[in-house]
């Protein structure tokens, strides 16, 4: 039954049901209380949930809020609520995402609710109605402003965050953090995030930072979500139902047995082996997974298109469009071809011509007319947005995707399904996280179209049902901060705050929130262990002091017998090789221990240059081999001679034998065994300390061994606690030492002044770069080593300071040779060997290492090129590069050219260059589609 708030909407009119007297009094108690939150939801024309109108409320009294619910729940509707207040109250409000694809999609949809005049959109490369009242923007362009302190922030009353989660990025989860901290009290946040296990303590943190904040948690999906896996060609639930009881979910007995039939009737998939030899079984067959095109043609059957399949490889995701091509798949029909038709030209009349073929144009729009496509980073943007828009209005009916879908683009899908359990994470094979799969199966269920969700798991050889059971069933899925300071983050710090206050601000952050609270239970295990500590000294009679004293002397005297016993085995060691070493052919040996002792003849002294000797050997009983000086704990020496054959054929037994009897004939004994001198007794330092031992006060008591026990366990949880407290001290204040360190090296570099309080002209100029490599484009700024260079050099240069290959370059990177590019490149390198150099000696965190693989097809477009040249060449360079990664390297690229224009201006040779260099890159696949 719905909370009888959710029923006091009246932009919804549901004429099944109708409110009890008592229900719609209390709806319109809350309307009248709630005046904007009412105009709003007359716009609507679905009824808010509860958790919609908690938040709203929340606003409209005046709070901030952090909104926590599972993706499709409807979270936006409390952001476009501070919306919809801003534009009441005459106030700006911001509207961050965390992608531009992001920004673009939320900055159309409110374009269309409240008109173009109305709406602003800022980008890294966009700007369209920056001083709108509403403007949509990523996070970093707001980080920008407020370090800038841009007058655009000036009657600011709402900033929205969308995917506020993100914090949690490792790359750059730290915006987010810097915003919060940053915007003015006065600034009502509203935060948007996945389900995550600790919303309450984010919650706590936002009302220590940011005032008054209202957490709605919301953990009901608004479309149920049915869980199953595909084995072979039939599809079974996961789950059997809940337990009696309200228990867990118990897995499908029905799935179980299914599994064990069909691993057991087939070999894993890939495994090859030797076929059955006679009179044995032959070999089971290999497991073949049923087709895509089989897999799409079951979900069709069964009514559950439109469906997103996870694949996690983008050369995966465009095979198995090129599968469902050539199998002559069809998914739309001839009116829905139209439709695509009319769309994709229209989506991509900004293509030049000439590179549709290099593009994969015909391939890529043959696929979207049967209703199948593929989504992954290397597509070009224009096609990814293309594929986008015709999914949500239902003319794709199968998008192959890569988990960069997941973030945050709505495409709502009935069913997602996910090949394999494991992904790339760019460094190896991983397991999928249970929050991952939840918000990759999270996109299951399109709210006001399905009445519930699939999630289809393919089974594999080696997948268990309840690895899966267990991911679709946890439900902790902490937020973790990301945060930590970095170059440009100090500089603008101690500018804006001086070196004190800035250490203050880190202080607040979530990451120090999160720290500072994981070590409360170590702080109170402390504790507790020093009154354990108390106790065990109380515990021991006589002179506490004394008694440690003699443990001391205790623990002396063991270590140097351990070191003296280390020392003679080595010596021993030595002496044994050296006598080894003597022997020859035909001595007659004893070998003193282990299975092979007894009298031996040596007949190969097995002597190594470079190893110790190895003499083989015959025994008396016989065996032949090699022995070592691990066989011999002293020194060998030979006990007489046998004489032996030129030639000894060892593999012969008769050999062996013979050998064996003119041993035993010598009539040779075995010398006794000597016992080892450890040469202990010999030590005038040990001698001293057990003479010190034995004239302690503590030697003669009665009870010494029971205090000793005592002392024992007294020095065992002293150094324990040593430990935490050290882990303790680690962690409390971390990014504050850490910002301390960050201001010495910026003060060692000239970029703040001696005492680290004060910015200097180049740190001016390193406070407005914003890039992973700040410090080092800063610090070849300085250093001039990118003067002279034309703007295409310049781009290739600079490309190097983005760019990041996907996996270890197969060949080295190729640059532009002649001009200034290669010796540019060499003292780029050096300043950051330097820098690095510096980093490790501040116990720093390393800048990443500039990689040159970018540099020639960057240099090429910016000289004017074709994008079938430019990729031809990286191709035949051995280098991977797809047309869309080549667009989103060159607009990276852009951006911080852009920012060296910006920041060195026209005058100066490098900002000339990289003005002149942004025009050149942005043309063709690379501007098009730029909103």
């Amino acid at each position: 039954m719905r909370a009888p708030s959710a029923i006091w909407n009246p932009g919804a009119v549901d004429s099944s049901t109708s409110p009890s007297p008592a229900d719609a009094y209390v709806a319109a108690r809350r309307r009248g209380k709630y005046p904007r939150l009412a105009d709003f939801a007359a716009q609507l024309s679905f009824e808010f949930d509860d958790f919609q109108l908690r938040g709203c409320e929340a606003l409209e009294d005046g709070h901030g809020v952090l909104v926590c619910a599972p993706t499709g729940a409807g979270k936006t509707v409390v952001g476009e609520f501070a919306v919809h207040l801003a534009l009441a109250e005459g106030r700006k409000c911001f509207y961050t995402t965390p992608i531009k694809a992001l920004s673009n999609q939320k900055y159309a949809d409110l374009t269309a609710r409240y008109g173009p005049e109305q709406v602003g959109l800022l980008t890294g490369d966009t700007a369209i109605n920056g001083n709108a009242q509403v403007v949509v923007m990523t996070t970093e362009v707001l980080r920008n402003m407020l370090y800038a302190g841009s007058s655009t922030v000036n009657d600011l009353g709402y900033v929205v965050m969308d995917e506020i989660h993100y914090l949690a990025d490792r790359f750059r989860g730290a915006v987010w953090e810097e915003v919060i901290l940053h915007l003015p009290e006065y600034v009502r946040v509203v935060g948007l995030s996945a389900t995550v296990s600790n919303a309450e303590e984010f919650g706590e943190w936002l009302v220590a930072v940011r005032g008054d904040t209202t957490v709605v948690v919301d953990e009901h999906r608004p479309v149920p979500l049915w869980q199953h896996m595909l084995v072979g060609n039939r599809m079974l639930d996961l789950f059997a139902g809940e337990e009696p009881g309200g228990g867990e979910a118990k897995i499908n007995p029905q799935l179980l047995r299914r599994v064990e039939d069909v691993a057991r009737m087939h070999a894993p998939a890939g495994l090859r082996g030797p076929r059955g030899r006679r009179g044995q079984p032959p070999r089971a067959p290999r497991y073949r997974p049923p087709s895509r095109v089989d897999v799409i043609d079951r979900l069709d059957r069964a009514g559950l298109l439109p469906a997103i399949v996870f694949i996690f490889s983008r050369a995966g995701c465009d095979a198995a469009v090129g599968q469902c091509l050539h199998s002559g798949l069809r998914l739309n029909t001839p009116e829905e071809v139209a439709e695509v038709r009319r769309i994709v030209d229209e989506r991509t009349a900004d293509l030049p011509e000439s590179d549709l073929g290099v593009l994969g144009y015909w391939e890529w729009r043959e696929g979207l007319e049967q209703g199948v496509a593929a989504h992954h980073a290397g597509l070009l943007p224009a096609f990814k947005e293309t594929v986008e828009e015709l999914f949500v209005r239902g003319l794709v009916k199968v998008v192959f995707a890569t988990e960069t879908l997941a973030l945050g683009i709505n495409m709502p899908a009935r069913t997602v399904m996910l090949e394999r359990l494991v992904k790339y994470n760019g460094e190896a094979h991983v397991d999928l996280t249970p929050g991952e799969y939840t918000q990759l199966t999270g996109r299951a269920g399109r709210r006001g179209i399905d009445i519930e969700g699939h999630a289809v798991v393919l089974w594999q050889p080696g997948v268990d049902p309840r690895q899966v059971a267990g991911l679709a069933s946890t439900r902790t899925y902490p937020l973790r901060s990301s945060f930590r300071p970095g170059y440009n983050m100090a500089i603008n710090l101690v500018g804006q705050f001086g070196a004190e206050e800035a250490r203050e601000l880190l202080e607040q952050s979530f990451a120090q929130f999160q720290a500072d609270r994981s070590v409360v239970g170590t702080a109170r295990r402390i504790e507790r262990n020093k009154e354990a500590l108390e106790g065990y000294a109380e515990a021991v009679s006589g002179d506490f002091d004394e008694m440690l004293a003699y443990v001391e002397l205790r623990k002396q005297i063991s270590e140097r017998e351990k070191l003296l016993a280390k020392q003679n085995s080595a010596t021993r060691r030595a002496e044994t090789a050296r006598s080894l070493e003597k022997l020859r052919k035909g001595d007659v040996i004893s070998v003193p221990q282990g299975r092979r002792a007894g009298l031996a003849v040596v007949v190969d002294p097995g002597l190594d240059p470079l190893h110790e000797p190895r003499p083989v050997v015959v025994t008396e009983d016989r065996w032949s081999g090699p022995l070592s000086v691990s066989d011999f704990p002293a020194p060998v020496e030979s006990l007489g001679r046998v004489k032996l054959p030129k030639h000894v054929e060892l593999r012969s037994p008769k050999t062996r034998r013979d050998i064996a009897s003119s041993l035993r004939s010598t009539g040779i004994t075995r010398p006794p065994r000597e016992r080892r001198r450890s040469g202990a007794n010999e030590d005038g330092e040990l001698a001293a300390l057990r003479r010190a031992l034995r004239a302690h006060p503590a030697h003669g008591l009665a009870d010494r061994e029971a205090s000793l026990r005592w002392v024992e366990r007294y020095q065992r949880l002293s150094a324990e606690t040593t430990q935490l407290e050290r882990k303790v001290a680690a962690t409390t204040h971390s990014l504050a030492r850490a910002f301390d360190r960050i201001r010495a090296l910026l003060a060692e570099r000239g970029y703040l002044g001696e005492n680290g309080d004060e910015v200097t002209d180049h740190g001016r100029l390193l406070g407005r770069l914003y890039s992973e490599s700040d410090l080092l484009a800063a610090e070849c700024l300085r250093h001039g080593v990118w003067n002279g260079l034309t703007p295409p050099e310049l781009a290739a240069v600079v490309s190097a300071l983005v760019y990041e290959a996907r996996r270890d370059a197969a060949a080295e990177p190729r640059l532009p040779t002649g001009g200034g590019v290669p010796t540019a490149w060499q003292e780029t390198v050096r300043i950051w060997t330097d820098l690095v150099e510096d980093e490790r000696r501040h116990r720093l965190d390393r800048t990443r290492e500039p990689d040159a693989g970018f540099a020639w097809p960057v240099y090429r477009w910016a000289r004017g090129e074709s994008l079938e040249k430019v990729l031809t060449a990286a191709e035949a360079n051995g280098q991977e590069l797809s047309a869309g990664d080549f667009v989103r390297w060159s607009r990276q690229v852009i951006d911080l050219l852009d920012q060296l224009r910006t920041v060195l201006g026209r005058d100066h040779h490098v900002g000339a260059a990289a003005a002149k260099a942004v025009r050149s890159l942005r043309r063709g696949v690379v501007a098009a589609g730029e909103v």
